[in-house]
């Protein structure tokens, strides 16, 4: 079980800096069964209590210490993770102490890590469209300092050719910058676009001084063998992009 899980992480393709480490669980390994089926981590999507802490022990046991887990509330909240006590309401986490693993849970929402380029910082964030458009990963980037000197990788999540969504969305992000407009497609229905979440990420990420960006390539309702998926199945489980530093 343990294999299975590890064996099927994702690693990011970046050039991560000496010490920092960082990984993005699939569904493949857990005990989690029916529309949970695998490594499900959320404790809040209904599948039953002592079957994730099972899953949460289970990566606990390749990692330096159990992810500091965040109630996340589609916010801009940011959270420096070794000073956590309870599980705080936020959506991003930074560390700059080894041996602290950040940790966002996602289903289609876009997962975000963060490195400092001299292996000082680390950092990710939950960006699902509503925070991504009210600036959670400009609050990352202003947690962590020194924007020319981080790396982002973009994790699994809802694809270009999957994430409808309304004119609403497509206007928010509009009025924040026009160039958003090159994010989206119109749908096959009147008021309905495709919106392409990694290419919106990469733009609010330019905007905030970070130009190393990596990785918007893998989506996670096409792919229903590796990733749950909230859009394709409503019912489902988590996965979780983690990162820490030596």
């Amino acid at each position: 079980m343990l294999t299975d899980w590890l064996n099927s992480a994702i690693r990011p393709d970046w050039p991560a800096p000496h010490g920092v480490h960082a990984l993005f669980t699939t569904r493949v390994g857990g005990e989690s069964d029916g529309p949970y089926a695998g490594l499900n981590l959320g404790d809040h999507v209904g599948d039953a209590p002592a079957v994730v802490a099972a899953n949460r022990e289970l990566i606990r046991a390749s990692l330096p210490a159990m992810p500091v887990w965040l109630e996340q509330v589609h916010g801009v909240d940011v959270v420096d993770a070794a000073a956590v006590v309870e599980v705080p309401k936020a959506d991003g986490a930074i560390a700059t102490q080894s041996g602290v693993v950040c940790a966002v849970m996602t289903a289609d929402c876009l997962p975000v890590l963060f490195a400092r380029d001299d292996g000082s910082a680390v950092g990710a964030a939950h960006a699902g469209w509503r925070g991504l458009c009210n600036g959670v990963l400009e609050a990352t980037v202003a947690r962590l300092g020194e924007p020319g000197r981080l790396l982002a990788w973009l994790g699994p999540a809802i694809g270009p050719t999957a994430f409808e969504v309304g004119d609403e969305v497509r206007a928010a992000f509009m009025a924040h910058s026009p160039e958003a407009a090159a994010a989206f497609k119109p749908g096959v229905r009147d008021g309905k676009w495709w919106a392409d979440i990694y290419l919106l990420a990469r733009q609010r990420l330019a905007a905030a001084g970070v130009t190393r960006v990596f990785g918007g390539d893998l989506c996670t309702v096409s792919d229903a063998a590796r990733f749950y998926s909230y859009r394709r199945d409503k019912v489902t489980g988590r996965m979780a992009a983690l990162i820490w530093r030596d």
